[in-house]
Protein backbone atom coordinates (compact mmCIF):
# COMPACT_ATOMS: atom_id res chain seq x y z
CA UNK A 1 0.00 0.00 0.00
CA UNK A 2 1.26 3.46 -0.88
CA UNK A 3 2.62 5.66 1.84
CA UNK A 4 0.22 8.42 3.03
CA UNK A 5 2.90 11.09 2.57
CA UNK A 6 3.53 10.00 -1.01
CA UNK A 7 -0.18 10.06 -1.82
CA UNK A 8 -0.56 13.50 -0.22
CA UNK A 9 2.44 14.81 -2.15
CA UNK A 10 0.99 13.55 -5.44
CA UNK A 11 -2.40 15.10 -4.63
CA UNK A 12 -0.70 18.44 -3.98
CA UNK A 13 1.20 18.08 -7.25
CA UNK A 14 -2.06 17.44 -9.11
CA UNK A 15 -3.75 20.46 -7.49
CA UNK A 16 -0.80 22.74 -8.28
CA UNK A 17 -0.69 21.58 -11.90
CA UNK A 18 -4.48 21.93 -12.24
CA UNK A 19 -4.24 25.51 -10.97
CA UNK A 20 -1.44 26.27 -13.43
CA UNK A 21 -3.45 24.76 -16.29
CA UNK A 22 -6.49 26.87 -15.37
CA UNK A 23 -4.37 30.03 -15.52
CA UNK A 24 -2.58 29.11 -18.75
CA UNK A 25 -3.41 30.33 -22.23
CA UNK A 26 -1.33 27.49 -23.68
CA UNK A 27 -0.81 23.90 -22.56
CA UNK A 28 1.14 21.82 -25.08
CA UNK A 29 1.84 18.12 -24.74
CA UNK A 30 4.92 16.96 -26.63
CA UNK A 31 6.85 13.74 -27.12
CA UNK A 32 10.51 14.31 -26.35
CA UNK A 33 11.92 10.84 -27.13
CA UNK A 34 15.37 10.88 -28.68
CA UNK A 35 16.17 14.44 -27.60
CA UNK A 36 19.43 15.05 -25.75
CA UNK A 37 19.94 17.28 -22.72
CA UNK A 38 21.73 19.99 -24.71
CA UNK A 39 18.80 20.35 -27.12
CA UNK A 40 16.23 20.44 -24.31
CA UNK A 41 18.29 23.07 -22.48
CA UNK A 42 18.36 25.19 -25.64
CA UNK A 43 14.59 24.78 -26.07
CA UNK A 44 13.93 25.74 -22.44
CA UNK A 45 16.08 28.85 -22.87
CA UNK A 46 14.10 29.84 -25.96
CA UNK A 47 10.79 29.27 -24.17
CA UNK A 48 11.89 31.26 -21.10
CA UNK A 49 12.15 34.35 -23.31
CA UNK A 50 8.36 34.24 -23.71
CA UNK A 51 7.76 33.36 -20.00
CA UNK A 52 6.89 29.77 -20.87
CA UNK A 53 7.56 26.75 -18.66
CA UNK A 54 8.81 23.39 -19.94
CA UNK A 55 8.20 20.53 -17.53
CA UNK A 56 8.40 16.77 -17.67
CA UNK A 57 5.49 15.54 -15.57
CA UNK A 58 4.22 12.02 -15.11
CA UNK A 59 1.29 11.28 -17.43
CA UNK A 60 -0.88 10.12 -14.54
CA UNK A 61 -0.40 13.44 -12.70
CA UNK A 62 -1.15 15.40 -15.87
CA UNK A 63 -4.21 13.25 -16.61
CA UNK A 64 -5.59 13.82 -13.11
CA UNK A 65 -4.92 17.57 -13.27
CA UNK A 66 -6.72 17.80 -16.63
CA UNK A 67 -9.63 15.85 -15.18
CA UNK A 68 -9.74 18.21 -12.19
CA UNK A 69 -9.96 21.13 -14.65
CA UNK A 70 -12.79 19.40 -16.52
CA UNK A 71 -10.72 19.01 -19.69
CA UNK A 72 -11.27 15.89 -21.77
CA UNK A 73 -9.95 14.57 -25.06
CA UNK A 74 -6.22 14.45 -24.41
CA UNK A 75 -5.88 10.90 -23.05
CA UNK A 76 -4.35 9.70 -26.33
CA UNK A 77 -1.73 12.45 -26.03
CA UNK A 78 -0.70 11.19 -22.60
CA UNK A 79 0.96 8.00 -23.81
CA UNK A 80 4.72 7.59 -23.67
CA UNK A 81 7.15 10.25 -22.48
CA UNK A 82 5.40 13.62 -22.34
CA UNK A 83 6.72 17.11 -21.76
CA UNK A 84 4.23 19.81 -20.79
CA UNK A 85 4.71 23.36 -22.05
CA UNK A 86 2.74 25.99 -20.10
CA UNK A 87 2.30 29.69 -20.87
CA UNK A 88 -0.01 32.08 -19.07
CA UNK A 89 0.81 35.11 -21.23
CA UNK A 90 0.88 34.13 -24.89
CA UNK A 91 0.09 31.06 -26.93
CA UNK A 92 1.42 32.02 -30.34
CA UNK A 93 5.14 32.57 -29.65
CA UNK A 94 5.63 29.35 -27.64
CA UNK A 95 3.64 27.40 -30.26
CA UNK A 96 5.89 28.79 -32.98
CA UNK A 97 9.03 27.98 -30.96
CA UNK A 98 7.92 24.38 -30.37
CA UNK A 99 6.90 23.96 -34.01
CA UNK A 100 10.25 25.32 -35.25
CA UNK A 101 12.06 23.05 -32.81
CA UNK A 102 10.06 20.01 -33.96
CA UNK A 103 11.00 20.78 -37.59
CA UNK A 104 14.70 20.65 -36.65
CA UNK A 105 14.39 17.50 -34.49
CA UNK A 106 12.54 14.67 -36.20
CA UNK A 107 11.89 12.82 -32.92
CA UNK A 108 10.28 15.77 -31.15
CA UNK A 109 6.52 15.74 -31.78
CA UNK A 110 3.57 17.87 -30.75
CA UNK A 111 0.90 15.52 -29.41
CA UNK A 112 -1.90 17.99 -28.72
CA UNK A 113 -2.82 20.67 -26.26
CA UNK A 114 -5.10 23.37 -25.01
CA UNK A 115 -5.20 26.94 -26.29
CA UNK A 116 -7.27 29.38 -24.24
CA UNK A 117 -9.36 26.54 -22.80
CA UNK A 118 -10.02 24.76 -26.11
CA UNK A 119 -8.62 21.26 -26.65
CA UNK A 120 -6.73 21.15 -29.93
CA UNK A 121 -5.10 18.43 -32.01
CA UNK A 122 -1.46 18.52 -33.05
CA UNK A 123 -2.48 19.48 -36.61
CA UNK A 124 -4.54 22.45 -35.37
CA UNK A 125 -1.65 23.66 -33.22
CA UNK A 126 0.81 23.30 -36.11
CA UNK A 127 -1.54 25.24 -38.41
CA UNK A 128 -1.75 28.01 -35.83
CA UNK A 129 2.02 28.03 -35.37
CA UNK A 130 2.52 28.51 -39.12
CA UNK A 131 0.56 31.77 -39.11
CA UNK A 132 2.53 35.01 -39.27
CA UNK A 133 2.99 36.91 -36.02
CA UNK A 134 0.65 39.72 -35.02
CA UNK A 135 3.28 42.32 -35.90
CA UNK A 136 3.78 40.80 -39.36
CA UNK A 137 0.03 40.75 -40.02
CA UNK A 138 -0.29 44.38 -38.91
CA UNK A 139 2.58 45.44 -41.16
CA UNK A 140 0.97 43.56 -44.07
CA UNK A 141 -2.31 45.39 -43.39
CA UNK A 142 -0.53 48.75 -43.17
CA UNK A 143 1.29 48.05 -46.44
CA UNK A 144 -1.96 47.17 -48.16
CA UNK A 145 -3.64 50.32 -46.87
CA UNK A 146 -0.71 52.52 -47.92
CA UNK A 147 -0.75 51.02 -51.42
CA UNK A 148 -4.45 51.76 -51.77
CA UNK A 149 -4.02 55.33 -50.49
CA UNK A 150 -1.09 55.88 -52.87
CA UNK A 151 -3.15 54.70 -55.86
CA UNK A 152 -6.00 56.99 -54.81
CA UNK A 153 -3.62 59.96 -54.47
CA UNK A 154 -2.18 59.30 -57.93
CA UNK A 155 -5.70 59.09 -59.42
CA UNK A 156 -6.72 62.39 -57.77
CA UNK A 157 -3.52 64.03 -59.02
CA UNK A 158 -4.22 62.80 -62.57
CA UNK A 159 -7.71 64.30 -62.38
CA UNK A 160 -6.17 67.61 -61.22
CA UNK A 161 -3.66 67.59 -64.09
CA UNK A 162 -6.42 66.86 -66.60
CA UNK A 163 -8.60 69.69 -65.23
CA UNK A 164 -5.66 72.15 -65.42
CA UNK A 165 -4.95 71.10 -69.00
CA UNK A 166 -8.58 71.71 -69.99
CA UNK A 167 -8.66 75.14 -68.41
Amino acid sequence: MANEKVIQKKEEEVKALAETIKNSKLVLLTDYRGINVTDVTELRKTLRQSNTEYKVIKNNITRRALKECGIEGLDDSLLGPTAVILSSEDYLEPSKAIYEYSKKNEFYKIKGGIIEGKVMTADEIITLAKLPSKETLLSMLAGGLLATISKFAIAVDQVRIKKEAEA
